[in-house]
């Protein structure tokens, strides 16, 4: 992620001059006189305000703040469990340095000028590749540490960047990038303003929505269906969504492209096409028609388990709805044909009119305009080494990171600097990459906690905490049902051993800079002196408020203009409604013709390996159970699992199982059993079940927090296992490279 943000030193000296308020924010510290204390909770997508009472440090109470712009008091337990995030005995708050088996505390500037020597040797003596750094997804919630990250990854100047995002949203990236010109125009359900949901592969209520930001998506839903409307559910679980939906259809795991282009067989065949306003913006809409008739119904119907009838009803009353959404997400992208799933979404809702319109799918007005001010994106400008896949806006699948460390040869990774992520726990074959791991020259992580991969780092650096530090969701603002903005300031002063993330970026940039001769600009200079007088200008609030001036609803550098700032921002603790959704095409589109290019070349070839797979699977007289994972709602992914309200109550982590399934291998409910597959094996408690489909064995991911090292001491209490022991990092989409966490073939065996 590149952000392109002006910083000369004209408009800074020009910026100072006129808002001396800003400039000298801070200096009187408010949270510590406050007693209560407005925030977005910052552990989903939602965006939920909290409302926390608190006398200094200590937490009274979390409660949904019923002023939230957004989510009008809605709170999950997540939420509620923030507090337990700051005051964590076992979080770090100093830098820790691995000695042996044991830890010791040193300081910043040991910590710092180690990590940045040591990184710096390694790619002097191995080249700049030989350094890799992986970012997990709490960077995205962190406005500091994600403004930052673009700048380090641009000192680090290497190819082998990994991200969670090629075990989660990259299919959908790259539909953006590909379709629409830019990896961050995402299209919104617009979920209020709908007649007719069509769902695959995801489980909104437990989720608090997906790359859909919302609020409260429970109740949205019900309104949705007390109007009148209709919600359709195709996942291979009856999930808690599901129980919300008018009807819900198993499906095999791995199937929902053919049941997309079976949809879309129907449309097409009874002339119910109607791309409305978006025809004369599409290019390449004559090839849709003959990749939409691939499969025959009866086709559809035996490879997915959905039946004939049932598939010609859904599309026939999607099409001729109202208003319609197709919305699909983990399930649809975490599977060997996700690139395709997600492309046959957006073309179905433009093939029915419900791109760019009320009661569709939807794009964002954000205040910070992240599509024009980053990257665009990128896509097969290089590959890996080792297996050659393809990167994507500048990083390569997070699949083929262990075998990028231990394979001997030029550019082999030596290094690794793994930024609030647990990949040991969420990527696959994760003792392959626990192995690979230890084999590296010099590791270090950020993190304020020692888990599963941070165990195996020479240098762990802990950032502050989420209360610590000020709040701006720059990429949720993207995905939320309506325009927002919304920003909170930091509740908890810090004390001076800490540093947040942008800090700790700041300071490896300056030293490894330093180390490798670069000689600053005369501008960079006169930027740097400017920044010793005035602090604030080198800070992430400081960027913050550029972008938001420069945005569409932005004051600009007038001093007496109206319009949106970070000091207006800063006076609306609950936030500021801009309106809702509109039409946005073609202006917002960032394609050179101005075009939506529906019918990329990577997608419609994909379609011989879909139907050749797809029919031989079908015609097998013996089918494997799929593998599927499962989210709770007091789950987010691994990191939250520390926090005793999270995990307490029943054992979540369970084989989940159709009876039909435990019969036939002789598997009791609460029976310990095996979950065998290529790369491994769990022993796991059964959990038989008629809300997964037959055929299908679903475990939760996030789970294993037995692993030598690790100081979690709650999450060792209830520690389960590991499903990503069991995945395949050989398994993905072959488009993006995307991690086929989902459809994997198991064995189970009782114990």
């Amino acid at each position: 992620m590149d952000f392109n943000i002006p910083l000369t030193a004209r408009p800074v000296v020009l910026y100072v001059y006129y808002d001396f308020t800003v400039i000298t924010h801070g200096l009187v510290q408010k949270a510590d006189m406050m007693k209560t204390h407005y925030r977005t909770c910052s552990l989903c997508e939602a965006m939920c305000g909290l409302q926390i009472e608190h006398e200094g440090e200590q937490i009274i109470s979390v409660k949904g703040n019923p002023d939230d712009i957004l989510s009008f008091g809605h709170i999950c337990p997540k939420g509620v469990a923030i507090q337990d995030l700051h005051s964590d005995p076992d979080r770090l708050r100093a830098p820790m340095k691995r000695i042996g088996d044991s830890w010791e505390e040193i300081s910043w500037e040991e910590a710092l000028d180690t990590t940045a020597k040591r990184l710096v040797a390694v790619q002097n003596d191995f080249g700049k590749d030989a350094v890799a750094s992986y970012w997990g997804n709490p960077i995205v919630h962190n406005f500091g540490a994600l403004m930052s990250a673009a700048k380090f990854r641009r000192t680090l100047k290497t190819r082998n960047n990994y991200t969670a995002a090629s075990v989660d949203v990259l299919p959908s990236e790259l539909v953006q990038y590909l379709m629409y010109g830019s990896q961050f125009l995402y299209t919104i359900p617009d979920v209020d303003r709908t007649d007719f949901m069509l769902i695959l592969g995801a489980n909104p209520v437990v989720s608090n929505g997906s790359l859909w930001s919302a609020g409260d998506i429970k109740r949205r839903m019900k309104d949705l269906t007390a109007r009148g409307g209709k919600i359709i559910l195709i996942d291979p679980r009856r999930t808690e969504s599901a129980k919300l939906a008018n009807r819900h259809h198993f499906i095999r795991p791995g199937t929902d492209a053919v049941f997309l282009l079976a949809i879309l067989h129907i449309i097409f065949k009874k002339g119910l096409i109607k791309p409305g306003h978006l025809t004369k913006i599409l290019k390449g809409w004559e090839r849709i028609e003959t990749i939409a008739h691939s499969f025959s119904l009866s086709e559809a119907s035996d490879i997915t388990g959905i039946a004939a009838n049932d598939i010609e009803q859904i599309a026939i009353d999607f099409a001729t709805a109202e208003r319609a959404i197709c919305y699909g997400r983990m399930g649809t992208s975490t599977q060997v044909f996700g690139g395709l799933c997600q492309w046959l979404i957006q073309v179905l809702n433009i093939a029915t009119g419900n791109l760019d319109r009320e009661g569709g799918l939807m794009f964002a007005s954000p205040a910070f305009d992240l599509p024009a001010l980053a990257s665009r994106g990128s896509y097969n400008k290089f590959k890996s080494r080792v297996r050659g896949l393809p990167e994507t806006s500048g990083s390569l699948p997070s699949a083929a990171l262990a075998e990028e460390m231990l394979t001997p040869g030029p550019g082999q990774i030596k290094a690794f600097i793994c930024n609030a992520g647990n990949p040991v726990l969420t990527i696959p074959n994760g003792k392959q990459l626990e192995t690979a791991l230890e084999s590296l020259d010099f590791m270090v992580s950020i993190d304020f906690y020692i888990n599963e991969t941070s165990a195996k780092a020479h240098i762990i650096l802990p950032p502050t905490g989420p209360l610590e530090h000020s709040n701006f969701d720059v990429l949720f603002n993207l995905l939320a049902v309506r325009n927002i903005v919304k920003y909170s300031e930091a509740m908890i002063k810090p004390d001076d051993n800490s540093k947040d993330d942008w800090a700790i970026y700041d300071g490896l940039i300056k030293r490894m800079k330093g180390l490798k001769g670069r000689k600053s600009s005369p501008s960079a200079r006169f930027w740097s002196a400017l920044v010793k007088q005035f602090p604030y200008l080198g800070s992430a609030e400081f960027m913050l408020d550029l972008a938001l001036r420069k945005g569409p609803y932005g004051k600009g550098f007038m001093p007496f203009r109206k319009g949106l700032s970070l000091s207006r921002l800063r006076r609306a603790p609950h936030g500021i409604d801009l309106g809702p959704l509109k039409p946005r095409l073609p202006e917002r589109l960032f394609t050179k013709d101005k075009m939506i290019n529906v019918a990329p070349s990577v997608y419609i070839n994909d379609i011989k390996r879909l139907k050749e797979e797809s029919l031989s699977a079908c015609k097998q007289d013996v089918k494997p159970l799929l593998l599927i994972g499962r989210r709770h709602k007091r789950s987010n992914n691994s990191w939250m699992h520390n926090s005793h309200r999270m995990i307490k109550g029943k054992d979540r982590c369970t084989a989940m199982i159709h009876p039909r399934d435990a019969e036939h291998h002789q598997v009791e409910n609460g029976q310990n059993i095996t979950v065998k597959s290529r790369t491994g094996s769990i022993r796991v408690k059964a959990e038989i079940s008629d809300e997964i489909s037959p055929g299908v064995v679903s475990i939760p991911h996030g789970w294993g927090h037995m692993r030598p090292g690790t100081k979690l001491s709650i999450a060792r209490q209830m520690p389960g296992v590991s499903v990503n022991d069991i995945t395949d990092e050989m398994a993905i989409d072959e488009i993006s490279g995307t991690a086929a966490v989902n459809g994997i073939p198991v064995q189970i065996i009782p114990n």
